[in-house]
């Protein structure tokens, strides 16, 4: 089934027949077929779609933003929605242009989010631990992962959900600053751990810096977010208003993958020679 983008976003929406984050379309569009893609950042990619439309075509585009990164068929929306205007720059992450042929070209907007992307509550035996280690994360299961090990920014530590040290990787990448906490006195005292980075991820799975346009007001939000993330206050129900992010998932170290597959393999052949 082939078809562009732009149409596997409509047909998503309208099977659904109701808003949905971009994050929603993204995943449906990949676990339906509607379109494939080898890039590593398909939310990134979906988001751009709909807000290049509704910038340059206006009441023509047939997509409507209902709230922060939530969009409807115009045609199916309530007339009653009023659609404010954005306070702040939408999620990053997509090149200027595009490189796939069927995507559309997409102006840059000026980005008032100092953090670019993040991993929340990453489990610590899924990376192969090293000097300089591969932290891989995806934005959705069927799309491309990303190393995340050069990564810069804000990292925390847990216990499972109880935050045991809050760091961060400035003169050195988040993956060695991580893995030095494997040999260090934390070393038996975190199994989990969530980053915040400051390097925008491509659409070719490179970690990049980009201009970042910092407000007052987006600072604030910034700084309230991650400590909402850090101490999940239990009133508090969002991230924090105009935080607006993208969140990779975890992936598994292929190394690790490997391991297990091999294991798997040796336990059958066991299994086999037993029962000749």
């Amino acid at each position: 089934m082939s078809m562009s983008w732009r149409e596997a976003i409509e047909r998503v929406l309208a099977e659904e027949g109701r808003a949905l984050h971009y994050s929603e379309i993204s995943e449906l569009i990949l676990s339906k077929g509607y379109y494939k893609t080898e890039g590593a950042t398909p939310d990134a990619t979906v988001n751009a779609q709909i807000t290049s439309s509704i910038k340059h075509e206006g009441e023509k585009s047939p997509f409507l933003k209902v709230s922060r990164g939530t969009y409807a068929l115009r045609d199916a929306a309530p007339q009653a929605v009023v659609v404010p205007k954005p306070t702040v720059a939408l999620p990053p992450a997509t090149p200027k242009v595009l490189k796939d042929a069927q995507t559309a070209t997409v102006e840059e907007e000026p980005d008032e989010s100092v953090i670019r992307c993040l991993g929340m509550y990453w489990q610590r035996d899924l990376v192969v631990w090293k000097n300089d280690p591969r932290v891989f994360g995806k934005q959705q299961a069927l799309s491309k992962p990303v190393d995340f090990g050069a990564q810069r920014g804000i990292y925390i530590l847990y216990d499972h959900h109880t935050v045991v040290y809050v760091g961060r990787s400035v003169d050195r990448p988040m993956g060695r600053r991580l893995y030095e906490h494997t040999i260090d006195r934390l070393g038996s005292r975190w199994n989990r751990f969530s980053w915040f980075g400051l390097l925008n991820v491509t659409d070719d799975g490179k970690l990049v810096e980009t201009p970042i346009k910092v407000t007052l007001p987006s600072l604030i939000a910034t700084l309230e977010a991650l400590l909402i993330e850090a101490l999940e206050p239990p009133q508090n129900r969002k991230r924090g208003d105009d935080f607006s992010v993208m969140e990779y998932i975890q992936d598994i170290d292929p190394e690790i993958k490997e391991r297990e597959l091999q294991s798997t393999l040796r336990a059958i052949e066991q299994r086999l020679r037993g029962q000749s």
